[in-house]
C-alpha cells in the first residue's frame, strides 16, 4: 500500500493519572529498600575446585556478583562500592567480606554470573531481541559538534526472555560487528537442556538456516516473519515446513494478519525488556574492559530478574 493510501491517523490519547493515592504509594515503595544477604555470602571461604596459581583466592564468586549487582542498583563506583560495602559492616552484617576496589575490577573480568531466573513449569515462550549500549569513548559533545567518528563503537546486548513469566533466561554481550542469528546458539545453550521450550520468537534477522536448524534440534517451533520476497526452502532443511507454511499463509492474505494470528506480536515483550534495561541501569556501560563488560551485562539481566 502506497504512503499517500494510507487512512490518516486518528488524534493521540490523553493519559492522566486519576488513581494519585496508588501513584504515589509506588513512588515511595521505590525507596523501600531491604537488604537479605545468604549466609554463604558471608563467609570468606576460598573456592572450592580453583587450579590457579597463586594464593588461594578469599572472596567467593557469590560476595562479588553481590557488590556488582549493589553497583548497578544504587549506581555506584567501585570506590564507593567498597564504602557502602564497609557501612553495611559496620551496621548489620559483622561477617560481610569487603574486598578492595581494585580486587572487584579484576574479579569483575573473569567472573560468570549465574542468572536467578525462576524455574517455569510450563513450556516457555522465548522472545529474543538484542540492542547497543554505549562504551567509555568520546563524548555527546564531539558528537554534536563534529559529527560520528569512524572509530565509534559500542556492544550488543542480546536478551532472551521467558514471555510468560518476564524472567530473562539468557543474556551475551558481542561486538558491534556480530551478527544475531549467530548469537542464537550461545543463547540457547546457557538456558538448560532440560528446560522445555515451545516457541522462540524474533525479527527477521533471525530467520537463516543455521538458527531454523538450532530452533528444530531444541525442539521449539519459530515465530520469526520470513524476508520480503522469501522462497521456499527444500524439504529437507531443519525448519522448511514452517517457513514454507508461512510464506504460503502471507502470500494468501497478508504479513500483518499472518502476524495477528501466529501471536507474532508477543515479541514486543522484549522491547519493553530492552526500555526497562536501558532507563533502570543506563543506556551506556562502567567498564573498559572486554570481559568486566560481559560481567556487567550478565548482572543487570539478574538486576532485572530481582
Amino acid at each position: 500500500m502506497r504512503k499517500d493510501e494510507r487512512k490518516a491517523s486518528g488524534p493521540k490519547g490523553v493519559y492522566r493519572v486519576r488513581n494519585w493515592r496508588d501513584y504515589n504509594a509506588g513512588l515511595i515503595a521505590r525507596g523501600d529498600v531491604t537488604m537479605w544477604i545468604d549466609e554463604g555470602v558471608l563467609t570468606q571461604v576460598s573456592e572450592a575446585g580453583s587450579t590457579r596459581r597463586g594464593r588461594p583466592r578469599v572472596y567467593s564468586g557469590a560476595a562479588i556478583q553481590m557488590l556488582l549487582g549493589l553497583k548497578q542498583v544504587f549506581h555506584l563506583p567501585l570506590r564507593a562500592v567498597q564504602g557502602f560495602a564497609h557501612r553495611m559492616r559496620k551496621l548489620a552484617y559483622p561477617g560481610l567480606p569487603v574486598p578492595n576496589y581494585t580486587q572487584l575490577s579484576r574479579r569483575a573480568q573473569t567472573l560468570k554470573v549465574a542468572l536467578t531466573a525462576q524455574c517455569p513449569h510450563e513450556p516457555m515462550h522465548l522472545v529474543i531481541d538484542r540492542t547497543g549500549m554505549k562504551v567509555y569513548g568520546v563524548g555527546e559533545w564531539k558528537v554534536r559538534k563534529h559529527g560520528w567518528s569512524k572509530r565509534r563503537t559500542w556492544r550488543k546486548v542480546h536478551l532472551a526472555m521467558d514471555a510468560n513469566t518476564g524472567q530473562i533466561c539468557a543474556a551475551l554481550m558481542t561486538h558491534q560487528d556480530e551478527a544475531d542469528g549467530e548469537v542464537l546458539p550461545d543463547l540457547l545453550d546457557q538456558i538448560p537442556a532440560d528446560v522445555m521450550i515451545d516457541t522462540i520468537g524474533g525479527d527477521g534477522a533471525y530467520g537463516t538456516r543455521p538458527c531454523h536448524a538450532r530452533i528444530a534440534a531444541r525442539g521449539a517451533s519459530p515465530s520469526i516473519p520470513p524476508r520480503e520476497g522469501a522462497k521456499p526452502w527444500p524439504d529437507r532443511t531443519p525448519g522448511a515446513a514452517w517457513r514454507n507454511a508461512a510464506i504460503a499463509a502471507i502470500e494468501g492474505s497478508s504479513r500483518r494478519e499472518w502476524k495477528q494470528a501466529t501471536g507474532y506480536h508477543r515479541r514486543s515483550l522484549a522491547e519493553t525488556l530492552v526500555y526497562r534495561l536501558k532507563v533502570l541501569t543506563g543506556s551506556s556501560m562502567w567498564a573498559r574492559a572486554t570481559g568486566s563488560q560481559a560481567t556487567e551485562v550478565s548482572i543487570r539481566a539478574g538486576v532485572l530478574n530481582r
